[in-house]
């Protein structure tokens, strides 16, 4: 039986700080997702984001970026964890 790996979870800043090698730096998303470790899917999500430019969100749902992701998110997890 295979253990199915746990997704690593990324600080905000740590997220944005990755970002910003991609946007401000001028690293590939490639050369920066190698450099942090991190896959090159989780990373290109975070650009898009950052960007703005999010292709699930719909007309009438404005893209979030990771702030805004972060602090939605904030609540549910406590609620989620005060659950016995």
């Amino acid at each position: 039986m295979t253990k199915k790996q746990k997704r690593p979870n990324y600080t905000l800043e740590f997220k944005q700080d990755a970002v910003k090698l991609v946007l401000e730096k001028g690293y590939t998303i490639q050369h920066a997702a190698d450099s942090l470790g991190v896959s090159l899917s989780a990373l290109s999500r975070w650009v898009r984001a950052e960007k703005g430019h999010e292709p699930k969100a719909t007309s009438s749902q404005a893209a979030l970026n990771l702030a805004e992701r972060k602090e939605l998110e904030e609540p549910r997890f406590r609620i989620i964890s005060a659950i016995p």
